[in-house]
């Protein structure tokens, strides 16, 4: 619905799919925004989540589904700009430059949240010499 009633916005020769992303996940963030103002906390918890297990896929073992917690927990914990990045790239499977398409920023930009991320995930979670470039 939104993007119809911003059509005037799109850019032809763009990607419409990128763009309706992008509105999408304003929509999104916003709503997260305003559920943390009436809740006191938008996030929620990964030990109240369930993770999909895939057919097929080995089951993981209780100290790697501990791992994957804690590791999802600090992902939830980064900054905004980090997570979405980090969830654009790693999760999503976008590349660098995509990402930068959709959030609208410059690929060094991708780069340098992404290192951000990654050095202050290994820090939390205890982990010495892990590349971070």
């Amino acid at each position: 619905m939104r993007a119809l009633e911003k059509a005037e916005q799109f850019q032809p020769g763009t990607h419409l799919d990128r763009w309706v992303f992008r509105i999408a996940q304003r929509i999104w963030l916003n709503d997260l925004r305003a559920k943390a103002v009436r809740q006191g906390s938008g996030v929620v918890s990964v030990h109240d989540t369930d993770l999909p297990d895939d057919v097929g896929a080995p089951r993981l073992t209780a100290e790697a589904n501990i791992f994957v917690g804690e590791v999802l927990s600090q992902v939830a914990a980064l900054p905004e700009a980090q997570r979405e990045t980090v969830m654009l790239v790693y999760v999503e499977g976008f590349s660098y430059k995509d990402a930068a398409e959709i959030l609208d920023i410059p690929i060094g930009t991708i780069m340098s949240r992404l290192a951000a991320a990654r050095k202050k995930l290994a820090d939390t979670l205890g982990y010495d010499g892990v590349e971070t470039g």
